[in-house]
Parts: C-alpha cells; sequence; structure tokens
C-alpha cells in the first residue's frame, strides 16, 4: 500500500519480455488509511462483488490514483512509446480464501479503461480460485520468462511484499510456486504502530535488537509450514499480536527473523535445491533482512538488480504479461503454482468508450 508502480514492456507473452519504461507513484496518506480500513471492513465479506460502507469508496479511490497514475505515466513517455496496447490492472486486494473461494480485489478496470481510453485486463486472480485454486502467486509464469536470462538455475525468485512468495525453476522451465509466508507487512504494521515509521529503513531496527526465539517458535510451529504447496495466505492470517510487550527493536527483529526463516523453509518443497536466490520486491532493500537471508539460505542471494532485472517493478511488468497471455486465451496459473485442477487463463477485458466488458 505504499505506490502505485507502473512499467511498460514489449512481450508476446510467451517468451519475449522487454523493459521499456517504469515509474513510481507514491499513495497519499489518506488514501493508505482508507485502504487500511477497507482490509478491515472486508474481513466481514462473503460475496466478492458486494461494496458495503467504506469498500465502496476505497474501489473509487483505488481506481481514481490508477488512473492518475496511468495518465501521468503515458504523459511522460516518449511519443514512439506512447501506443499502449492492454493495461493489466492488479488493484488492491483486501480479502483472499481461496478455500472458500472468494478473493477481492478492489478497482474497477471497467472505469479504468474509459478513462485511459486503452483496453484493460484486471480480476485476474478469480477465474483461478473459482476452479479450485489458491489464485496466488499470479508471477510465476514470468518468472519462467525472466529465468532464461539467470545464469544459474535451478533459481529461486522470491519477491518480498506484505507475503512473501517464491517461484523455483529449473533447467528445463519446471516451475513450482507458493507464499512463504510474512514479508513485510507485520514489520511495517509494527514500526507504524509503535514509531510512526512507515517501514524499518534499512533493518537499523531490527539490527539494533534481540530475537525472542520462544515466539519464533510458536509461529513457525503455524500448520500452514507444513502443508505441502500450492499455498497462499491472506495478509491477516498472521498477526503481531505475539510480539506486543517487546520492545520497538526486539519486535522488529523477531519479526525481521521470521521473514528470513519463513523464506528458507520453502526450501523443504523444492526437488531441488535452488543454486541461486533472486530477491525482488520492497523486502530486498532492507539491509538487515538481506544478510539473514544469506544466514539461513545456502545459496547465493541476490538483489534482482544484480541479474540485470528490475525488483521494483517486476510484478508491474508481469501484470502486463499476464494481459497479454489473458488476451491469447493462455494460461496464467497452473497446478504447480497455485494448485488449479488444470491449466488456466483468467481475467476480465474491458474496452475503451461505453463501459463494455468480456470475459476473457
Amino acid at each position: 500500500m505504499d505506490a502505485i508502480d507502473v512499467a511498460l514492456i514489449r512481450t508476446d507473452g510467451v517468451s519475449v519480455a522487454e523493459p521499456v519504461a517504469a515509474a513510481g507513484y507514491p499513495l497519499d496518506e489518506e488514501t493508505r488509511r482508507l485502504l487500511r480500513r477497507a482490509i478491515e471492513e472486508a474481513r466481514s465479506l462473503t460475496d466478492r462483488h458486494a461494496r458495503p460502507g467504506i469498500l465502496n469508496a476505497a474501489e473509487e479511490a483505488v481506481t481514481a490514483v490508477h488512473v492518475h497514475a496511468v495518465k501521468t505515466f503515458l504523459a511522460d513517455l516518449p511519443a514512439r512509446c506512447a501506443e499502449i496496447d492492454v493495461i493489466g490492472f492488479h488493484g488492491q486486494t483486501v480479502l483472499h480464501r481461496p478455500e472458500k473461494r472468494l478473493t477481492v480485489q478492489l478497482g474497477n478496470g471497467a472505469v479504468l479503461a474509459g478513462k485511459t481510453g486503452i483496453p484493460v485486463v484486471w480480476d485476474m486472480r478469480a477465474a483461478d480460485v473459482a476452479a479450485g485454486g489458491q489464485g496466488a502467486p499470479l508471477v510465476p509464469v514470468y518468472h519462467r520468462i525472466l529465468s532464461r536470462r539467470v545464469p544459474l538455475r535451478p533459481v529461486a525468485f522470491v519477491n518480498i511484499g506484505g507475503i512473501s512468495n517464491v517461484t523455483w525453476v529449473d533447467e528445463g522451465g519446471w516451475m513450482l510456486a507458493f507464499d512463504c509466508g510474512p514479508g513485510n507487512a507485520l514489520l511495517d504494521d509494527w514500526c507504524l504502530r509503535h514509531a510512526g515509521l512507515s517501514h524499518d529503513e534499512d533493518g537499523h531496527l531490527a539490527a539494533a535488537g534481540r530475537e525472542c526465539a520462544d515466539i519464533l517458535a510458536g509461529w513457525l510451529a503455524s500448520p500452514f509450514f507444513t502443508m505441502p504447496p500450492p499455498k497462499s495466505l491472506d495478509r491477516g492470517d498472521f498477526t503481531s499480536a505475539a510480539v506486543e510487550g517487546l520492545s520497538l527493536e526486539d519486535g522488529a527483529a523477531t519479526l525481521t527473523r521470521l521473514t528470513a526463516r519463513a523464506i528458507a523453509r520453502a526450501r523443504e518443497w523444492f526437488p531441488q535445491p535452488a543454486r541461486l536466490w533472486v530477491i525482488t520486491g520492497g523486502g530486498r532493500r532492507n539491509r538487515h533482512l538481506m544478510t539473514l537471508l544469506a544466514e539461513e539460505l545456502d545459496a547465493p542471494v541476490v538483489p534482482a538488480e544484480a541479474v540485470h532485472l528490475n525488483g521494483d517493478m517486476m510484478e508491474a511488468e508481469c501484470w502486463a504479461c499476464l494481459a497479454v497471455r489473458s488476451l491469447k486465451g493462455l494460461p496464467i496459473t497452473f497446478p504447480e503454482t497455485t494448485g488449479v485442477t488444470a491449466p488456466c487463463t483468467g481475467g476480465r477485458l474491458s474496452l475503451p468508450g461505453p463501459i463494455r466488458e468480456k470475459g476473457t
């Protein structure tokens, strides 16, 4: 909930993915507060299309800030890059309960298409969840394309956002993917609640604290970690309640170690050890967390930039790639990535002009 990332790529959705331009647009604090309230209210939803109370205002706000981001991004592009074929729109996830075949992302793709004049593919998790899949992660098929540029395989791509997820890709392109555990969300919430900070800059707070081994052991005893993949998490599946009462630094240290150890436990499910770990997302900027990952893992750990990839924009690039795959009717999720029974395409296509929609 920090910013909207916009990325432009050239892609056929299969083997070609050439980044062209990218930019991030920070969310204002009022919008962040609105989204935090929406996540709380969404816990009671049983209908993924319902927008009671604050959820309607939150969806309008999410859509509006994306319209502004896309228009600003396009205005800054050179004329030769300004012809956009399709937008892949993620929106903001406020509830993810695949076991109930329920996933909710705020954001109206039809409005985005109408306001920008560009076709939009959106709501990409729903088809997979409806078919019995986890609906997450969706980035693995893009990781597989990128793995061709990586010098060592098998390779593990780890995205550390609010939740951490991993994609393991072998030499032949076979992949396995799943959510690992808490990413930045618990630590960020802890820093905001106890220090008024949006995050632990460079891991300074955690580096100054002492980890609580008993609390860590309690978290890591969760059945989630012994559940075979594919598997996914909702942001609220783990909480920081156990560290309440610790100092700011000790809580940060314990939460940061949880993120690192949860990622390390992903190795238990790999058919072969990863020869390289490529870290993407905001977590790779936390120097202390990267140090802990190097301690926990038995292979080189590098930020995405070390293999000439954009660790901030990989998911934005991915959604563009998924939009193209959706237009072509190609699968975006697989039994090995979400547990869906067969490769599954997904997404809703909204065209510019009067609100028109087409399922894909």
